[in-house]
């Protein structure tokens, strides 16, 4: 056991993670109550039901964030130019989402330090560096598209862009700088509670139930398999399970001071907010497949501002307002959560103060940074001239294709008995992100081939990446057991010291001896990024023209 813990006023052991800033540790103040830091436990519906309550957030919150206005962008394509053809691509994306913010979940509530400098402290500056700097970027992109949803949500309204962009940016820079915890997590919830709009949209949309069943169990691609269609798929990919995601809730558990003791709730709070994300994806699809099918705007998708133009057109006003009203919603939490994964990240690469119990003046840093974010990414929204819809798409498709690199460093990180001891992956679960890990890997090869050769036969091309696939996670899985011969084996841990072992300070441990296995695949990733990413951008290029 770390010697890293105190003692409860009823004598039992509390553990104290390694925490970077003071503010990290204490009562958990949710936003609908508070669990003392000492608390062992609570017992009876009624206690545990209030626990759930005040723990309830990070992962509802990273979940609904993440359908963003990217996310009800690319959702509302798929609808408008493939029908319901791409809802199977949903119901896959619910176990990725699950087993990556799982693994986060253990990540934030054992360590207490946030996930960029969990990769600097154990891959050393080279991976630090290239896991945040991909970070920054990528999440920098991703709030511009946030404003370009608000820019088009107000604009609906026949608000000028120079108005509701700054105003935009002044609401995200008051809910966030209040210096509470609480106030901040409220202000989220109710625009968690926005979301429900799309219910009423949904009815009036009038999908066929019997498409709907269909495509949701069937996969297929409406109109066949293109590079076009790919770009697609790894942009739903992309906006539903995003980097952004690992570095927010691995720091938002941290700044909630949740710990290992309420693990189990957290958890719970993160499949609800996976199921909640998929659903709200899928009724975005089925409304654009049903209001556009059959009719002259089906396959012309140019912007989530047209989309709402069109629902006013083919469903009536009050479906136009309700849709613009929702991407406005999805356009406030996504900049919010995004900007503050960014600051979170921040705040741990350079040892900073960065934590929402903090107010301005106690965290200059944290909050310039978020600022800073927040103000440039208006900036480019407000350029004129600028290609929206191709924008969002691409960004939503470079997040797929960063997202097997932070997906590596992720399952390195949680095999890593130093960081998480008791709490380290187990065999099954290495074997389930191993697979993850290789289908996200398979689509950016279909990505990169259908760039270089448009007229490849895709569906051939996924069967013959997939059998690579399958022979490359062979080829490694028994790698990685000839190599475990080879090293001295771990002391065993026992399970009675889970709820009670944190991580000791993270400069206090030795760097990881990384197997050779790992080492290549690392390499490779990067190979693999640098050709991803310059081809993402090429075919960026051919949209936009």
């Amino acid at each position: 056991m770390s010697d890293q813990t105190q003692r409860a006023p009823d004598g039992a052991s509390v553990p104290t993670p390694s925490a970077l800033d003071s503010a990290h540790i204490g009562d958990i103040k949710g936003a609908f109550g508070t669990i003392g830091q000492h608390e062992h436990g609570r017992t009876g519906v009624r206690g545990r039901l209030l626990a759930m309550l005040a723990v309830l957030g990070p992962g509802i919150i990273v979940m609904v964030g993440d359908n963003d206005a990217g996310g009800v962008s690319t959702y509302s394509q798929a609808g408008q130019n493939y029908g319901t053809s791409l809802l199977w691509v949903l119901v896959l994306l619910v176990p990725v989402l699950i087993v990556n913010q799982e693994m986060v979940i253990r990540l934030g509530a054992v360590t207490g330090v946030g996930h960029g400098k969990l990769i600097f402290e154990r891959f050393g500056k080279f991976w630090g560096a290239f896991s945040v700097i991909d970070l920054f970027i990528l999440n920098f992109l991703t709030i511009v598209t946030e404003f370009i949803g608000v820019a088009l949500a107000l604009g609906y309204f026949g608000v000028s862009d120079y108005v509701s962009v700054p105003i935009a940016a002044a609401l995200l820079v008051a809910v966030t700088a209040s210096g509470s915890f609480r106030r901040w997590e409220r202000f989220m919830f109710l625009f968690v509670a926005a979301n429900l709009l799309i219910i009423p949209l949904l009815i009036m949309s009038h999908p066929s139930g019997a498409s709907v069943s269909h495509h949701i169990v069937v996969p297929g691609i409406q109109g066949g398999a293109n590079s076009t269609s790919v770009l697609l798929i790894i942009a739903i990919v992309g906006t539903t399970v995003a980097p952004w995601q690992l570095f927010f809730q691995q720091s938002n558990i941290i700044d909630k001071r949740i710990t290992t003791r309420w693990i189990n709730y957290e958890r719970i709070d993160t499949v609800l907010g996976s199921v909640i994300t998929v659903v709200g994806a899928g009724a975005l699809i089925a409304i654009c497949a049903a209001a556009f099918g059959g009719t002259a705007l089906a396959g012309h998708f140019t912007d989530a501002g047209g989309v709402a133009a069109g629902l006013r057109t083919a469903v009536g006003p009050a479906a136009g307002t309700m849709y613009a009203v929702i991407l406005l919603n999805a356009s406030l939490i996504g900049a919010g959560a995004v900007t503050l994964a960014t600051s979170y990240a921040v705040g741990d690469t350079f040892g900073i103060r960065h934590s929402l119990h903090r107010g301005i003046r106690d965290a200059k840093g944290f909050y310039a940074s978020f600022i800073s974010f927040v103000v440039l990414a208006a900036a480019i929204v407000l350029i004129p001239n600028a290609p929206l819809g191709v924008i969002t798409t691409s960004v939503q498709a470079l997040a797929g294709v960063l997202l097997p690199s932070a997906s590596v460093f992720l399952l390195i990180l949680c095999n890593d008995r130093d960081v998480l001891g008791p709490w380290v992956n187990r065999a099954w679960l290495n074997a389930v992100a191993m697979v993850i890990l290789g289908v996200l890997l398979v689509l950016s090869g279909i990505l990169i081939v259908t760039t270089l050769f448009p007229g490849v036969n895709v569906p051939r091309l996924t069967v013959e990446l997939a059998i690579g696939l399958g022979i490359g996670l062979i080829a490694f899985a028994i790698a990685i057991v000839i190599s475990n011969r080879r090293v001295a084996p771990e002391t065993p841990r026992h399970e009675s010291a889970r709820e009670s072992w944190t991580m000791p300070q993270a400069a206090l441990l030795s760097r990881p001896t990384l197997t050779f296995p790992v080492r290549l695949a690392m390499w490779i990733l990067r190979v693999y990024l640098v050709v991803a990413v310059l081809l993402l951008i090429v075919k960026a290029i051919q949209l936009a023209n």
